[in-house]
């Protein structure tokens, strides 16, 4: 039987889930408190999206990503690990 051409690896599907993480920790917020603090900045999110993001399940889109920084007061790049992004 032929051997089949490896496979080159995928890239994360979702790189920004640990950032997230780390900087609602660092702040000692809960998940809860980071909804809710999303919340009053617009986005209309639970916990359990938040719980699914950091566990790199979901996706973020765009617009929730600029939702984000402005929550944690960093820049959008700041929750993109640039390096794993492009290989560097």
């Amino acid at each position: 039987m032929p051997e089949s051409p490896a496979k080159s690896p995928r890239p994360p599907s979702n790189v920004s889930g640990p950032m997230i993480r780390k900087l609602r920790e660092a702040r000692d917020w809960s998940q809860s408190d980071l909804a809710a603090k999303c919340q009053l900045a617009g986005w209309d999110v639970g916990r359990d999206i938040i719980a699914r993001i950091e566990g790199k399940i979901r996706l973020v889109r765009d617009s929730e990503l600029i939702t984000l920084a402005e929550v944690f007061g960093v820049t959008p790049n700041e929750l993109l690990p640039i390096k794993q992004c492009h290989g560097r």
